[in-house]
């Protein structure tokens, strides 16, 4: 591998290729440490502060390595940012041929039979599908790739990409017509070509536990894997090495079955009566709950009035519709993969109800439209820690937020990583100088029920000494919608012509666009805000912060694997709630200095943080910034600003 020192350099190739680079010995130390972990198949476990450059700290050694990469990261977002900008500026300041692929799943991909189906059957959600199906049906026609994200005039959003793209359940595999213009199967052999190849980690955990995605093949070939956006994999893990079952997955097999009936069956009757009994029968489960969003433990679902015979009725429903479909599956592919569809989901619904698990949990999540049965792993460490045994590579996972006090244990001891080497490397950022934290005095106890108005009342003047130019980030949906119907009332009062934004008007991206260009807004939030968002410049100057984000306790998951630790005899508080606050709260005080001209104040208003024994974790995790309990320091750090 070629001298780091001399790439880093300031004369180095990357100087050359970039404009205002200069040395960073965080940045540079990093390197280092990943170059070794990749050389000697190491597991490295590397947290680096805002401002370090560990992207390039991490792909500068990978693409100098020689050997094939994965490069897995948190959003489909981050994906094309490393695809379509960093790696190809990595790689033409090093000047190396390495071959790059991306990869995303299959719904990212249109499918030429499902577009046709889609056409032939004119089924669509309401005009606007209408309106956007012929320029899809351009796209697929003059694209090298099929991937949605290249057609912008159709929002990734849209109900229409649901029709025409597939699923793992849908697809035909090598039965289908198209098999051979494929966009799916055309990705996945680029990406087996390639030598540095790109995926998410959705991506990543589909394929480890369904081996559906394509990387089935890649992962035995390489001999790096990256993730970047680490401190996300834990719940991305626990979601795919759990198992889960949705009744929009009953609706939709309902809705293909039919589908599928009325092109291949059209003399058997039965079928569409027992498609639309299916639907009913997965609708009148839903109806069981009347909150619009919500989760709970399978035992409190199991004893609501209705819910037993609705589950029952549904997979009896299902039962009745797999019969049919086995019967006629000889007549097309498309009912023969129904078929196949429903005995795997008839397999599920059974599965979940049989006999509880110490090793899981049985919960209920409920959206506005659906609900979904999960099972859900209470540890991933020893599930995880086999996927790093067999062939010998190096794996990397690096985030600017995994450690407390630069204490790794809670990470490591989630992902079963305790023999890894970790690596911890500050913030080049000059904090003291470029930021304030405050913590407002005299707050109430933050259970209290006047909590969030007390939150709006302490940051009022702090808004207007930042002339807007903020974020509130909440803990909950119901106190930022609380505290967005407050702040309004106060700017109206005062006459303040700040705008106020509020998470939900608009796509993350549109309201980002929208702030940035305003200059002196304020953005209401919570948690899709707290990570991954990055403001530069003086258009986000101040971050509010209302509460310590400590999970929900009565989240079933987190409840039941509190229950397992304190039953172990250990302490779940300390040990893992604690340290998941403080990772969270990390990421939220990460969207405050993004550059090294940023100039800010961070506001965490909930008084824990100075009262409670443990805050002084807390406090001693967040950046070294100047801190105060005084409203006239951060007036004076203003003024001082606007100078």
């Amino acid at each position: 591998m070629p001298d780091l020192d001399q790439v880093f350099s300031e004369q180095g190739p990357l100087a050359q290729a970039a404009q205002g680079y200069r040395l960073r010995p965080q940045q540079l130390a990093m390197a280092h440490a990943i170059a070794k972990a990749i050389e000697q198949h190491e597991v490295l476990v590397a947290e680096a502060g805002t401002g370090t450059g560990k992207t390039f700290a991490y792909l500068i050694p990978a693409l100098l390595s020689g050997g094939k990469v994965i490069v897995s990261t948190g959003t489909k977002t981050l994906q094309d940012q490393l695809y379509n900008r960093d790696i190809p500026a990595v790689r033409a300041a090093l000047q190396v041929p390495v071959s790059v692929a991306i990869l995303k799943g299959r719904a990212n991909y249109v499918c030429h039979y499902h577009l046709e189906r889609t056409r032939n059957e004119g089924r669509f959600f309401n005009r606007e599908d209408v309106k956007y199906l012929p320029l899809i049906e351009r796209y697929a026609k003059v694209s090298d790739n099929g991937d949605k994200s290249g057609l912008g005039a159709v929002p990734e959003d849209a109900g229409i990409w649901s029709f025409v793209t597939s699923s793992r359940e849908n697809c035909l595999g090598q039965e289908c017509a198209f098999h051979k213009e494929c966009f799916v199967l055309e990705a996945r052999r680029r990406a087996q070509a390639a030598d540095v190849v790109v995926v998410n980690h959705h991506l990543f955990f589909a394929d480890v536990m369904l081996r559906d995605e394509g990387l089935a093949e890649l992962l035995p070939a390489s001999n790096t894997v990256i993730f970047d956006e680490a401190h996300q994999l834990p719940d991305t893990a626990s979601l795919f090495f759990g198992d889960s079952l949705s009744t929009s997955q009953i609706v939709e097999l309902a809705r293909d079955s039919l589908g599928e009936a009325l092109t291949s069956a059209k003399d058997f009757t039965a079928l569409p009566d027992a498609t639309a009994a299916l639907e009913k029968a997965a609708r009148d489960l839903r109806l069981i709950f009347s909150q619009d969003t919500g989760r709970l433990p399978a035992q409190r679902a199991q004893t609501m009035p209705g819910f037993q015979e609705a589950l029952q009725g549904m997979q009896d429903r299902l039962g009745e519709l797999v019969k049919m479909l086995e019967s006629q599956a000889e007549r097309s592919e498309g009912l023969k993969n129904c078929w196949q569809r429903g005995v795997e989901l008839v397999d599920k619904l059974r599965h979940w109800q049989g006999e509880a698990s110490l090793d899981f949990v049985r919960w209920v999540e409920v959206f506005s439209h659906a609900l979904q049965l999960n099972a859900t792993p209470l540890s991933i460490a020893e599930i995880f820690n086999k996927q790093l045994s067999g062939q010998p590579r190096a794996w990397i996972f690096t985030s600017a937020t995994l450690a407390v006090k630069k204490d790794f244990s809670h990470y490591q001891g989630q992902m079963g990583l305790l023999e890894a080497a970790t690596g911890y490397w500050e913030s080049p950022f000059d904090y003291e100088k470029q930021a304030v934290l405050y913590a407002p005095q005299g707050l109430p106890d933050p259970n209290s029920r006047d909590y969030t108005a007390a939150v709006v009342a302490a940051a009022l003047p702090v808004i207007h000494a930042s002339g807007g130019r903020a974020f509130l980030l909440c803990t909950s949906l119901r106190a930022m919608r609380e505290a967005h119907g407050l702040l309004k009332e106060a700017f109206d009062k005062e006459g303040w012509e700040f705008p106020l934004l509020l998470q939900g008007e608009g796509s993350r991206t549109e309201l980002l666009e929208r702030f940035r260009a305003l200059g002196n807004a304020v953005l209401v939030a919570s948690q899709s805000f707290w990570e991954g968002v990055d403001v530069r410049g003086s258009a986000l100057s101040l971050v509010i912060i209302d509460k310590l984000p400590f999970s929900p306790p009565d989240d079933p998951v987190l409840a039941a694997r509190i229950e397992k630790i304190n039953r172990e005899g250990r302490n779940a508080f300390m040990e893992y709630q604690l340290p998941h606050a403080v990772i969270t709260l990390k990421q939220g005080a990460g969207r405050l200095i993004r550059d090294e001209t940023d100039r800010g104040v961070l506001m965490i208003c909930d008084p824990r943080m100075l009262t409670k024994t443990y805050g002084k974790r807390i406090w001693q995790s967040l950046p070294p910034m100047t801190r105060t309990r005084e409203l006239k320091d951060v007036a004076a750090f203003f003024s001082q600003q606007a100078q």
